[in-house]
């Protein structure tokens, strides 16, 4: 695999939504874009009961922001618009009237933890750590802190911005309610997967439609709040510090 793709497939009326990037997953906006829209299309698809959020390769579930493209921004305006496309996918997320079940077989970092706490119940490897590294990069997890903070709580969110550099292990993000549950191999988490999804496929719609929307009460507000978070990261990534802790990565 060698190029982006966001892909949507069905079966027994499971929407398998999947992205991939060769550099580690990592989520520039046309990917970004792309996933929103694949989301809001299995959102209104009959044929899909329930959905299943996952990436392609083996490694990384996701690596965050395009370090590329966001260091090629250069006002605070196209910063914006950079950022704003985590806070459309967790949006459209959000909205989605159909349960997302997360699937994670690898590390993510930064935007890829706020896929991960965004989805309604989600399972991972042993080997999927979290890192919320932005404030070593001199920004923040803004977009995404809301989604985490939700899952996780304050106090762990508070934690894992701070400790930067640190990757939280599976069992960490498990305790903490992250994970629903973790497994030794790929394999046993797709057999988990699978079984969640199709069990859940075949329960009543409506129910699920209205537990979807019990769990997210509360949270109308976040189609304005996290484009406005967005726009303190896009404002924040044109600073001197940022720019050149960035060349570091290149």
């Amino acid at each position: 695999m060698t190029e982006p793709y966001v892909i949507l497939n069905i079966k027994n009326s499971v929407g398998y939504i999947e992205f991939f990037h060769p550099n580690r997953n990592s989520m520039p906006s046309d990917i970004l874009t792309k996933l929103k829209d694949t989301i809001e299309e299995a959102a209104s698809h009959d044929a899909i009961n329930i959905i299943v959020l996952q990436s392609g390769g083996d490694r990384t579930f996701c690596a965050g922001a395009s370090f590329n493209e966001v260091m090629a921004v250069n006002n605070a305006e196209q910063g914006k618009a950079f950022f704003s496309g985590f806070a459309n996918v967790i949006n459209a997320m959000r909205r989605c009237p159909k349960l997302i079940i997360g699937r994670l077989q690898g590390k993510t970092v930064g935007g890829g933890v706020g896929l991960a706490a965004a989805t309604d119940y989600c399972l991972a490897t042993k080997f999927a750590s979290i890192r919320l590294s932005e404030l070593s990069i001199g920004i923040g997890p803004f977009v995404i802190e809301p989604a985490v903070t939700r899952k996780i709580g304050l106090a762990a969110m508070s934690q894992m911005t701070i400790d930067a550099e640190t990757f939280f292990s599976a069992e960490w993000a498990k305790e903490k309610g992250l994970y629903a549950d973790i497994f030794e191999t790929t394999k046993d988490l797709d057999e988990a997967v699978k079984e969640l999804a199709e069990k859940l496929s075949a329960y009543n719609p409506e129910a699920l439609k209205q537990m979807k929307s019990v769990f997210w009460e509360g949270t109308k507000h976040w189609e304005t709040l996290l484009i406005e978070r967005a726009e303190i990261s896009g404002a924040l990534v044109l600073s001197k510090f940022t720019k050149n802790t960035l060349k570091r990565f290149r």
